[in-house]
């Protein structure tokens, strides 16, 4: 074999005998793998020449109705083994598809990409693609948003141990902490949406953006061009196109699709280390299914390898950001960012919660959190507060010795119901240590969030609520 490797085998190489992105055989929704195929893209070049054609006719070149006919009939007969030949001769993809196309379509041979350049062809197909790859994530993303919702609401009420640095803080609830990631992926929504609408097509500008072909064309006629521009923006169905571009479209824009995937990657790692956190201490786990086998080994490992494969993919997400190598780092950061968002939304319609460990833990958390209020009530019944402040010191350092010198249970409440000190407070011990009263206004926020942030911004997404996500592995 040669050096630079067998063009002939290369093609022929499928199925097991050559490398395939994880991304796009094992992962990757089939929609968005066939947005980034060959087959897509240089179907897209044919029916940006197609429109190209059609415009040009409408505005009195001569291009004929059979040529156009000819064009529309052949969108789709695509000859892939005569253009990797063309190009290995050419050493040019788009004269290869130009001469593929033309070979399909004799007739209209002598008009195809009639006054373009090679990236009207290939940018504008970018375009259109990253165009309907963020239609592909946006539902996708909306129903994350929507199982996590239905999940929050559920659990609104459930309270749970709170941390900060992973270390038990305060009281908060289930159905707060995932208003967390709920807003984090709302904003990651709106961040989609916004570039999503705001991209704009390359359009119609010649080689160095200056549009002088087309104005030779049209012998000089501005608004000529200025239509041609505008109808093949239209046809392609863009708002509106670049006024200003060079050889290519500002590649700006790349870096703005990256950041905002880049972004969401941050958040599904975020929700997906939580949730692994979680499941080590036993209060909530993914999905486990019946047949699953966690490890090899070990026959009772429940390893959550779905937040897993969201995570990893996530970090790998974030340091896509690069658009220089934007032939492999904007097709791997669709397929990546789809890959997450299906498995987060299977992980997200099949959550378990564990209450009786989360009642548990706070059990065990309570009594020293409670400690604060003990001594208000002591001091509303009489007592002195410094006084009550050092009872509480000690006792609290010897149910923490139990704790962790003998591995016994807290045990802080038994000495304060003990000692004579806190007895005008001991029938009081069971109010002051009823979790719900030390969750604020926590079930209160999730449903005024959800109600007024996370409704309205689902809404225009109602119709594609329904579809269930599915993972193959």
């Amino acid at each position: 074999m040669a050096a630079g490797g067998d063009c002939g085998g290369r093609e022929a190489a499928c199925g097991y005998d050559s490398y395939r992105s994880p991304l796009a055989s094992r992962y990757a929704s089939p929609e968005m793998c066939f947005l980034f195929s060959d087959k897509y893209k240089f179907r897209t070049w044919r029916q940006l020449w197609l429109w190209l054609a059609e415009a040009e006719q409408t505005l009195g070149l001569p291009v004929t109705e059979e040529q156009i006919q000819e064009m529309k009939s052949n969108l789709d007969n695509i000859d892939f083994k005569m253009a990797a030949e063309e190009e290995k001769q050419l050493r040019h993809d788009v004269m290869a598809h130009v001469h593929t196309f033309a070979r399909c379509c004799p007739k209209a041979a002598g008009i195809i990409h009639l006054g373009a350049t090679s990236c009207y062809v290939g940018d504008n197909t970018d375009l259109i693609i990253l165009r309907n790859a963020f239609d592909l994530l946006l539902p996708k993303l909306a129903r994350v948003i929507s199982r996590l919702a239905d999940f929050a609401k559920e659990r609104a009420d459930l309270p749970t141990l709170g941390f900060t640095h992973f270390q038990p803080a305060q009281l908060t609830t289930v159905g707060k902490r995932c208003c967390l990631w709920i807003q984090d992926l709302c904003m990651d929504l709106q961040n989609l949406k916004r570039v999503r609408d705001e991209l704009r097509f390359r359009g119609v500008k010649g080689t160095t953006g200056t549009q002088a072909s087309f104005l030779q064309l049209f012998e000089g006629d501005d608004q000529k061009v200025e239509q041609l521009d505008k109808m093949v923006t239209e046809k392609a169905g863009f708002k509106r196109a670049f006024i200003i571009t060079g050889q290519t479209y500002t590649r700006k824009v790349d870096i703005e699709v990256l950041s905002v995937l880049a972004s969401l990657g941050a958040s599904v790692h975020k929700i997906c280390t939580d949730i692994r956190l979680l499941a080590n201490l036993k209060e909530m786990e993914e999905p486990f299914e019946k047949q699953q086998i966690g490890s090899s080994a070990m026959p009772y490992k429940r390893n959550p390898m779905r937040s897993e494969r969201c995570c990893s993919l996530a970090r790998h997400l974030m340091t896509l950001d690069d658009s220089a190598n934007r032939r492999i780092c904007l097709a791997e950061a669709f397929l990546t960012a789809d890959t997450v968002l299906n498995t987060l939304q299977n992980i997200s319609e099949g959550l378990v919660v564990y209450p009786k460990v989360i009642e548990r833990r706070i059990r065990q958390e309570l009594p020293f959190m409670a400690t604060e209020n003990i001594i208000m009530a002591m001091v509303k019944a009489g007592g002195n507060r410094q006084d009550c402040h050092e009872k509480i010191r000690v006792l609290s350092q010897q149910a923490a010795a139990v704790v962790k010198q003998e591995g016994g249970d807290n045990d802080l409440i038994e000495r304060i119901q003990a000692d004579a000190y806190f007895s005008p407070i001991h029938s009081q011990l069971d109010h002051l240590l009823d979790p719900s009263s030390f969750t604020g206004r926590a079930s209160q926020q999730v449903q005024r969030f959800l109600e007024e942030e996370v409704c309205p911004l689902l809404k225009p997404y109602e119709s594609v609520m329904k579809v269930k996500a599915e993972l193959c592995l």
